[in-house]
């Protein structure tokens, strides 16, 4: 293991599995921090001792003995709070005391400086409002220092003015060096979190983009709790594959999936080049919608050009011929559900163009009345007569006439409908 590894095992000796990813980092850098400054007051105790200040040399050394400690219990209970506190006492308190033993700030070097560290740890591990009492604290240490400074200059050591300098830069670059590496590292380590976080949003987007149609996505992130649409005049669009079931009845669960994937894969892609809006599959069935949220004028002959390029693909793709159903007209759009949400339509156009759907003929594309009216200008039909459709009665509907279709037994025609009446199948949608 590299020293890298080892700094970062160190770290995480107080973190638990539950702690979020910005309670952890706050614990590593805070274990990080007691470690080296634990290991930086070497230099104190040494020098300290070397000139006869035996009583200076045991206040960091006596950090350093109950930093040790502090970490190892740490450690073993994880109470976070108790290390917290204590560590934070520690860089308060002992820099104080230890000018107090020097002779304030010209003999200490200014050692109290190292008490900063106290309130900048606060920020850091604990919040905004734990570190306004800290820094108050501090404020108290160094106005306490100031006052008693002139009488602690006359008693104490004289200590060599190159040791005074040298160590007037070590506390200096101690105090902004260790503020440095700790902010240096929370941030690396935030900025770590907030590109996962920016990563998960963006799936999150992505995904609510494959549920819910753009705007209205836009829209419900905006905090509209409640959507819901009505628009005059809606393209509606069901798409059935013909003789489903026993054609699934012969085929591996696995082999029926990717069937589907491949076929309602190659209609998402269809939807997205005709800009046309995906409502939902059900089943075997695939629901589309034009003039949704793009309420261009040719939007029904998008509609019915994206629809013969799925009876085309479908063939392609997997040997299979599509039921089609149309209708033109009025529907309520908006969005259900708070946990799963679902975008779709209502309205008697909807009903309508799914009973088109299963009341018509493999291959083929068949619409009511007012579709053909609204499609008259692209397109050429053929009158099928009038029919009994399930839930609305007799009504007269239309076949496209292009391109080639196929009978009801799937036999390829010259073009034209067969007048065979279909009677919808046991996957009728609605």
């Amino acid at each position: 293991m590299g020293w890298r590894g080892k700094l970062e095992r160190l770290a995480r000796i107080g973190v638990l599995p539950t702690d979020s990813r910005e309670e952890a980092l706050r614990k590593e850098t805070l274990v990080l921090s007691a470690a080296f400054i634990t290991f930086l007051a070497v230099v104190w105790v040494g020098t300290y001792w070397a000139l006869g200040l035996y009583l200076s040399a045991a206040i960091p050394f006596a950090y350093q003995i109950v930093s040790v400690v502090n970490l190892s219990l740490f450690a073993k209970t994880k109470r976070y709070r108790f290390f917290r506190t204590c560590e934070l006492a520690l860089s308060l308190i002992l820099p104080f005391a230890l000018q107090l033993t020097l002779g304030g700030f010209v003999a200490s070097s200014g050692v109290v400086l190292w008490s900063f560290t106290a309130p900048l740890g606060a920020l850091l591990f604990s919040g905004r409002r734990a570190a306004a009492r800290w820094f108050g604290a501090f404020v108290v240490v160094i106005a306490l220092s100031a006052a008693l400074d002139p009488v602690l200059a006359s008693k104490t050591a004289e200590i060599p003015y190159w040791i005074r300098v040298s160590f007037f830069a070590l506390n200096v670059l101690g105090v902004t060096g260790t503020g440095y590496l700790l902010l240096h590292y929370f941030v690396r380590e935030r900025d770590v979190a907030a590109d996962l976080v920016a990563a998960e949003r963006e799936r999150s987007e992505r995904l609510l983009l494959n549920i819910l149609p753009h705007p209205i996505a836009e829209r419900l992130k905006s905090g509209e709790s409640l959507i819901a649409d009505g628009s005059p005049e809606v393209g509606v669009l069901f798409a059935d594959i013909a003789r489903f079931t026993p054609l699934s009845a012969t085929m591996e669960p696995q082999e029926l999936v990717q069937l589907l994937n491949r076929v309602f894969t190659a209609f998402d892609a269809l939807a997205a080049e005709y800009g046309l809006e995906k409502i939902k599959t059900i089943g075997d069935a695939y629901m589309i919608a034009s003039g949704l949220l793009d309420r261009g004028t040719d939007h029904p002959r998008r509609l019915v050009e994206a629809a013969l390029r799925m009876q085309r693909e479908a063939r392609r793709l997997g040997g299979i011929y599509l039921r089609v159903g149309i209708d033109i007209g009025p529907v309520v759009a908006g969005v259900i559900g708070t946990r799963k949400f679902s975008y779709d339509l209502w309205g008697d156009t909807v009903n309508t163009a799914s009973r088109m759907e299963s009341h018509g003929v493999p291959g083929a594309i068949h619409v009511t009345v007012r579709a053909r009216t609204r499609l008259s200008e692209w397109f050429e039909f053929e009158d099928r007569g009038v029919i009994d459709v399930k839930g609305k009665g007799p009504m007269r509907t239309h076949f496209l006439l292009e391109p080639a279709i196929t009978s009801a037994e799937g036999r390829p025609t010259d073009g034209r409908p067969s007048e065979l009446t279909v009677a919808p199948e046991e996957s009728d949608v609605l």
